[in-house]
């Protein structure tokens, strides 16, 4: 997968990611950009990817490997 940064800075209240840990299990998060960062369950992460307006995806790439990703999305 390709990622193409956008030459706009998008404006955004929040930050979303879901990242694998090193024992391979994911862990959500919820950031305020300078405030604080706070784990949140899957189910909220997935509540917030389904119905909140999401600004801008960005893929995080796993190295080592092509085919898998982790996730932030914007809001």
């Amino acid at each position: 997968m390709k990622y193409i940064p956008s030459p706009i800075t998008p404006q955004f209240r929040l930050i979303y990611t879901a990242t694998a840990n090193k024992s391979g299990r994911m862990q959500y998060h919820c950031i305020k950009p300078g405030i604080s960062k706070v784990r949140i369950s899957r189910t909220e992460f997935i509540r917030a990817y389904n119905s909140l307006p999401i600004v801008a995806l960005k893929p995080l790439p796993v190295q080592g490997s092509e085919t898998e990703f982790q996730i932030e999305f914007y809001v």
